[in-house]
């Protein structure tokens, strides 16, 4: 489906600011949740890939730690709460389309519950699989 208001963006130079509250209320939260693929802001590797309704939003704009939402506790939660593994957000960005966010954050830690670096490291090849770092 087309998001009009972003459709808008595509043609802007670089520098438009277009207002703040009407970008926040063009994105699509799909089931009230919007993805979101946190990316360390020194290497560009990607961490992890977790959700946000519009309060997780909020609070992350607000503290600058980023707080998704649960969708298996059906709750929200601050990177790092109990791990002590915390995201403390660098820069956040819609795509295109205005359904998917960018999060680039500074990493304490792993980011995987696993205590990986990176949730993505099981490396897929034709021929199997490869746990990786």
């Amino acid at each position: 489906m087309l998001n009009k208001f972003f459709a808008g963006l595509e043609g802007a130079p670089a520098g438009t600011r277009p207002d703040f509250q009407k970008t926040l209320a063009a994105l699509r939260f799909d089931g009230g949740l919007i993805p979101v693929a946190a990316q360390c802001a020194d290497t560009g590797r990607l961490l992890m890939l977790a959700w946000m309704n519009r309060e997780a939003l909020q609070k992350t704009l607000e503290t600058g730690r980023m707080t998704y939402f649960s969708r298996t506790r059906n709750t929200l939660w601050q990177k790092g709460e109990t791990s002590g593994n915390i995201q403390n957000l660098v820069s956040l960005a819609a795509d295109c389309d205005g359904d998917t966010l960018l999060a680039r954050v500074r990493q304490t830690g792993a980011a995987c519950h696993t205590g990986r670096l990176s949730c993505f490291y099981i490396r897929l090849h034709p021929d199997g699989a490869e746990i990786e770092e």
